[in-house]
């Protein structure tokens, strides 16, 4: 992959981390301003019910940013874009839809092949 490819991405995985920050700031923010003083007991199980599937939103979006700063160091190293099993490049339209791709379509494949496997047992 050549400099300016690793440029791209780089921005386009800062822009993906930065997105991702502000909203969990902004779920933060909600979720101080919106106590749970509400009189009825329906009102209150509905608002905690939504409090729990946004936080578990945001785990899974932090979650995300860790894979993202492990893609950036990829870049850093000059071993992003390449597949962890094969050594192989990944495509550029695989990291063009999933920039944290660290398998090739091909391995990616293999790897849900071999867990749907074990799964089933």
């Amino acid at each position: 992959m050549n400099d300016r490819q690793l440029a791209y991405f780089r921005k386009k995985l800062l822009d993906w981390k930065a997105d991702i920050q502000r909203s969990s700031a902004e779920t933060l923010d909600s979720l101080q301003e919106h106590r749970l003083n509400q009189p009825d007991i329906t009102d209150r199980a509905s608002s905690e019910s939504d409090r729990s599937i946004e936080l578990r939103a945001r785990d899974r979006q932090r979650k995300l940013v860790s894979k993202i700063n492990q893609a950036l160091t990829r870049i850093d190293e000059k071993t992003y874009g390449y597949c962890e099993d094969t050594g192989e490049p990944i495509s550029l339209q695989r990291l063009e839809a999933r920039p944290i791709a660290t398998l090739s379509l091909e391995a990616q494949e293999r790897h849900e092949r071999r867990e749907k496997v074990y799964r089933d047992d």
